[in-house]
């Protein structure tokens, strides 16, 4: 059955659905804030603990600061994969449900 744009976007499924996004986008970015807030506040509060050698030329704060990007490229990719395998289904169903297809 062909739904208008108004029936779907008052439903409580759509309404849902925003929710959950809004609730994974939100715990994502405060998760992306501790990580690169996290690696700041130590660089400006513990500079002896990161500039200690680990090796002849490099300091532990080299592969923290690496950490921190690996961290920022996983949280992307739970974001990719909860999209793909949740969200963009249910968006298509809805727009399947809207152009009667």
């Amino acid at each position: 059955m062909k739904k208008t744009y108004k029936e779907i976007i008052e439903s409580s499924e759509f309404k849902s659905l925003v929710g959950k996004k809004t609730v994974v986008s939100v715990i994502l970015t405060i998760l992306l804030f501790i990580n690169y807030y996290g690696f700041i506040f130590s660089i400006a509060l513990n500079k002896q603990m990161l500039s200690q050698k680990i090796g002849q030329a490099t300091t532990l704060g080299i592969p923290i600061a690496v950490g921190v990007i690996l961290v920022s490229w996983a949280l992307v990719a739970i974001y990719i994969v909860w999209a793909n395998n949740t969200y963009d289904p249910e968006i298509k169903r809805m727009k399947s449900e809207i152009l009667g297809k």
